[in-house]
């Protein structure tokens, strides 16, 4: 085995000063493909390096076979030509995400943390990968077109994006075959289910919904198996979220690596819980983007954040303000939030009372109402 020459793509600014984030491919596409418009939805402040497989976009084919120790140990080579020595986030989809699995076991010291997308500690079986190989050895990267389409996204996606369907496959087309049945044949070997114990850094396993190459299941496995490990399932989403989802990969991204976006949203998590944070991850598209950093930067990090008041008067004064403003889908959300600070129902009452005199008894009157649904599904989730 030899380590292989990668390249890589720079999608962020770069400067030694920005924290950086290294961006791994799935098999089959090229780090710009793949990842340029989920990278341009990032909101921190990252040097943003995208590399590419051997034989595939910008690096040169694979020079002799190849295991995903090789994979990793060349990932590291290219980081250090750009950063010797340099601590990095990684993020990678697939294969791609094995490479993530790899380095944070061969090289726990140098990976901050890993987002693994649409992978899986072992993925496929050892005889699909040596068909695969043989099939692409006999007719080329063509000869996996038609599957890939069926794998890599949802039918509504390929109407929705004919574009970005295309770059992908045109990326897929472009691939040295002899490479591409190379990395076929390291995943072929690569099962690391045994060692997951072992991963001491945060790790985020993002699976998509309808994703049959790599199910739920197996981006479960990673969560549970690691020690800091968490899942969030993307629905409607096949093999290659970032491009699917570019919006929402983002959001996840920056949460797990920006560290002021961190900070907001683990006390957005701590507040709301897990459950409702990562829906609203999920359903982020373009649109609501900026909506979300606003949300996790400036409500979660920059108010709720302060040491000014304890989390119990922080919920106090929003359920409050909420009743006043008639907001009832968020006084629902808060007055889970409200159990969560520690606020007992009867403390949640005497707050709906004091509310009645100063907002008004219809405003008090709705908000009762929605108060003692939510703290019954509560006590009935109990």
């Amino acid at each position: 085995m030899t380590t292989p020459t990668l390249t890589g793509t720079e999608l962020g600014v770069a400067g030694p000063q920005r924290p950086l984030l290294v961006l791994g491919p799935s098999l089959g596409t090229s780090a710009a493909a793949l990842w340029a418009r989920c990278a341009g939805q990032l909101r921190g402040e990252y040097q943003v390096i995208a590399w590419d497989l051997p034989g595939h976009g910008r690096s040169a084919p694979a020079g002799g076979p190849l295991d995903m120790a090789d994979l990793a140990r060349g990932v590291l080579d290219l980081v250090d030509t750009v950063r010797p020595g340099a601590v990095f986030g990684y993020a990678g989809v697939s294969v791609g995400g094995a490479v993530g699995l790899q380095l944070l076991l061969d090289a726990p010291q140098r990976v901050s943390a890993a987002a693994l997308l649409c992978t899986g500690a072992r993925i496929g079986s050892a005889a699909g990968w040596r068909e695969r190989a043989e099939l692409v050895r006999g007719g080329g990267t063509a000869a996996v077109v038609d599957g890939s389409l069926q794998r890599w996204f949802t039918p509504g996606f390929r109407d929705r994006e004919p574009g970005v369907v295309a770059a992908l496959i045109d990326a897929l087309r472009a691939a040295d075959a002899e490479s591409y049945a190379r990395v076929c044949a390291a995943l072929e070997t690569f099962d690391v289910r045994p060692r997951l114990a072992a991963i001491a850094a945060p790790v985020l396993a993002v699976a998509g919904g309808e994703d049959l190459v790599t199910p739920a299941a197996g981006l479960a496995e990673i969560a549970d198996g690691v020690r800091q490990g968490r899942l969030v399932v993307l629905d409607a989403v096949a093999h290659v979220a970032p491009a699917e989802r570019p919006a929402a990969v983002a959001v996840l991204l920056d949460e797990l690596f920006d560290p002021r976006r961190a900070a907001g949203g683990a006390v957005r998590r701590a507040v709301l819980g897990d459950a409702h944070v990562d829906r609203a991850a999920a359903g982020t598209t373009p649109f609501t983007r900026d909506f979300q950093d606003l949300v996790t930067g400036h409500a979660w990090h920059d108010i709720w954040g302060r040491p000014g008041l304890d989390r119990r008067s922080r919920s106090l004064v929003t359920l409050t303000a909420l009743v006043a403003l008639g907001h009832h889908e968020e006084l629902a959300m808060h007055v889970r939030a409200a159990r969560a600070n520690g606020l007992s129902d009867d403390e949640i009452a005497e707050v709906l009372l004091q509310t009645a005199i100063y907002c008004g008894v219809p405003a008090a009157n709705s908000a009762f109402r929605i108060a003692q649904r939510v703290l019954r599904e509560l006590d009935g989730e109990s």
